[in-house]
């Protein structure tokens, strides 16, 4: 049997948690530019498969690579790392 090659893991904060088991998560990452040498940042959003609906706005959360879900879907949710107390 062959091995599955290895998926690719992020974290994140949940931007967003207004639909139903889909959680739309900000990664933000640091790079030095290639020309100018400097340190640069960049964000990007990824829609996330949250099966339970257990985490939430401004919770830190830890990401995995999966098989396409739905047209946008891609990512599911692994554990959340920091959950933002609630009031």
């Amino acid at each position: 049997m062959s091995e599955r090659g290895k998926r690719k893991c992020r974290i994140g904060v949940v931007i967003s948690d207004k639909s139903e088991k889909t959680r739309y998560v900000s990664v933000e990452r640091t790079y030095r530019h290639s020309l100018y040498d400097r340190v640069l940042r960049s964000k990007d959003k990824f829609a996330v498969h949250d099966e339970k609906n257990i985490s939430h706005l401004g919770d830190k959360v830890k990401i995995m690579e999966s098989r396409p879900l739905s047209k946008t879907k891609k990512w599911v949710l692994v554990e959340i790392v920091n959950k933002i107390s609630e009031v």
